[in-house]
């Protein structure tokens, strides 16, 4: 949803890098870039000119002009500012004291409440809660069964004992639930409401009266972020009416410009608790304004991943994992690639994983256009294996391949690639685990491997040819010997820089990088 607007700032600041000082001529022009791309992006006008006014103002104090490097500043702040405007920290549930606690959804005729009254019974679910799901939309045709449906595919409990369809009394429901909650020992109620628009006076009053029955800890106002400008004036109108105590974001997996909703937690003071990110019951989670500033600015979001990986994957399995790969190659086995594989899938779409890493940005093309079926794809050729071929895939033969692609409906090529990968895999694998670094990659501090790659490398220097013109072999005797000298005051420790072959002084003029070095350059 925010791709464009990433897209604009970070061409923004790539005009600021490598200037060594910058001027108020240049604070100017990347301002006006700022608010073109946020206007472009649809967030509100008032929220633009205050984000802008707190730039320039930081940007042209002492923080910048005195820094090293003026650009990364600028940036600092711009991502600071984006903070503050999404709601600053993350806000979390507000639970009663004694129970149960009692979270109302209102919003606009087809936002997405009662999807979403699912989602979040679910992710309350995951921690640790007893939620209910309760139907007080009575208006809609069949909204009492969309929610009796959304709460089975969560897992959780319903209460509807109104069939809808406009029978019935939503304020009555609303009141029955909180008795029924107690009887039954929910600890959270999720009261569904009706659709309404910003001018229904009379639904907005229907909300206002079940908000006044059941008095909620939490009146969450759903708001779909593909709404555009009119979601401020809505935010306003129902904040006037219910009184909501913060936001939720539905679709934000659509592509259309969502910044009016991130303009929401600005105008109306209330925060944005949650977002909804997908059609599937898991595609939700807190909202945390730090992360969604970085992915805005390209910086990815880390944490979340981590957070998902951690909810995922299985700890002794992954220390198990770890122990096969100390082992050597040959125990890692195709059989291991499938549960790796499995549990990546558990964690949702690949696109979006990759999405999360920083600088995937500038190949985000390359990575919408990954398609899940491949990982699919490449667990039935390893189904189609025999036990004996996942443990030893050296034993594929071409007739093995050959009836591999059969049994899997794939191309032979296919299999042949996949089992090379595998091996390329499982060499890095093992190597990173045993601390050997990752091969190809020699001398970087951290990674290991460096100083073995260039123990072996160093008897090659004695066999290399000398330069038949005298003067021109004195030099290199000479600068070898310089070279010689600077690494013998260099350090082992990568503390010094003795990882890359560089002491605590300065080289010689002429002094060049290792090849190794200047290839992964």
């Amino acid at each position: 949803m925010f791709d464009t607007l990433s897209d604009r700032l970070a061409a923004t600041f790539k005009n600021l890098r490598g200037k060594g000082r910058l001027s108020e001529a240049d604070i100017d022009a990347t301002a006006r870039e700022i608010r073109i791309a946020l206007l472009e992006a649809d967030v509100a006008l008032p929220v633009v000119r205050a984000f802008i006014k707190q730039v320039k103002e930081r940007a042209l104090g002492a923080e910048v002009s005195g820094a090293l490097n003026p650009a990364q500043q600028i940036i600092k702040i711009v991502n600071e500012e984006l903070i503050a405007i999404l709601g600053g920290e993350t806000r979390r549930v507000r639970f009663a004291k004694n129970g149960p606690t009692v979270i109302m959804l209102a919003g606009l005729q087809g936002a997405g409440k009662t999807t979403l009254a699912g989602k979040l019974g679910h992710w309350l679910q995951k921690q640790k809660h007893t939620p209910l799901l309760v139907a007080c939309d009575l208006q809609r045709p069949n909204a009492v069964n969309q929610l009796q449906v959304m709460a089975e595919r969560a897992g959780v409990a319903f209460y509807g004992p109104q069939p809808g369809n406009g029978v019935g009394d939503p304020v009555q429901v609303a009141k029955d639930s909180i008795e029924y909650a107690k009887q039954k020992q929910y600890d959270v109620v999720i009261v569904d409401t009706a659709g309404r628009l910003g001018i229904d006076a009379e639904l907005m009053q229907q909300a206002a009266d079940i908000r006044a029955a059941v008095n909620p800890d939490e009146v969450l106002f759903v708001v779909d972020a593909m709404i555009g400008q009119d979601a401020v004036t809505t935010a306003q109108a129902f904040l006037d009416g219910v009184d909501f105590t913060g936001v939720v974001l539905s679709k934000l997996d659509g592509d259309a410009r969502g910044g009016a909703a991130l303009s929401v937690a600005h105008v109306t003071g209330r925060q944005i608790m949650f977002a909804s990110n997908g059609e599937k019951v898991d595609d939700f989670d807190a909202f945390h304004p730090d992360r969604m500033a970085s992915r805005i600015l390209g910086m990815g979001d880390v944490l979340s991943l981590i957070e998902k990986a951690e909810q995922t994957f299985s700890q002794a399995e992954a220390e198990k994992i770890a122990a096969k790969l100390r082992g050597g190659p040959k125990a890692f086995t195709l059989d291991d690639f499938l549960s790796q594989l499995e549990q990546v899938q558990k964690m949702g779409s690949i696109s979006k994983l990759l999405g999360m890493l920083p600088g995937m940005g500038q190949i985000r093309e390359q990575i919408n256009n990954i398609d899940d079926k491949d990982v699919n794809r490449v667990g039935a050729i390893i189904k189609s294996m025999t036990p004996a071929e996942r443990a030893e895939p050296e034993l594929i033969n071409g007739s093995r391949r050959a009836r591999i692609a059969k049994g899997s409906g794939v191309q032979v090529g296919e299999v042949k690639n996949l089992v090379e990968r595998f091996f390329d895999a499982r060499k890095m694998m093992s190597a990173m685990a045993s601390g050997k670094g990752m091969p190809g990659m020699p001398g970087i501090p951290g990674m290991g491997g460096g100083a073995k790659k260039s123990a072996k490398k160093a008897p090659q220097a004695k066999g290399k040819r000398k330069s038949g013109n005298p003067l021109k072999r004195a030099q290199e005797e000479a600068a070898a010997a310089e070279r010689r000298a600077l690494g013998a005051g260099a350090g082992q420790g990568s503390g010094d820089g003795g990882a890359f072959g560089l002491g605590a002084g300065k080289g010689p003029a002429d002094f060049e990088l290792p090849k190794e070095f200047k290839d992964l350059l």
